[in-house]
């Protein structure tokens, strides 16, 4: 099954920052609800992992669409640039909004 993890982040000093990012990957199992995904592109400083808040099945289609916590920056150690760029570093790749919409 094509999994596709979303993930938004957002700056609580900036609300003009923000950006939404999916990393798609094929898998045997889905996550649910509740569950914590760990990936290396999240920063250390954050969390080690992400809580699970949604899971969208499309079987005709054979994708799950898997939505993460949201982000919050609010300490500027670091910056969401520098966020986005290590979660880029890793197979995540922003997407417009209304590119999710259409898909979601």
């Amino acid at each position: 099954m094509k999994i596709n993890l979303l993930l938004f982040i957002s700056s609580t000093n900036d609300p003009n920052e923000h950006a939404a990012l999916i990393k798609t990957f094929e898998s045997t199992f889905r996550p649910v609800q509740g569950d914590i995904i760990d990936d290396p592109g999240f920063h250390p400083s954050f969390h080690n992992g992400y809580e699970v808040v949604k899971v969208t099945i499309n079987y005709a289609s054979d994708e799950c669409w898997v939505s993460l916590a949201p982000l919050a920056i609010e300490i500027e150690e670091i910056k969401i640039g520098t966020y986005v760029k290590k979660l880029k570093d890793n197979d995540w790749r922003e997407v417009p909004r209304e590119e999710l919409q259409s898909n979601n």
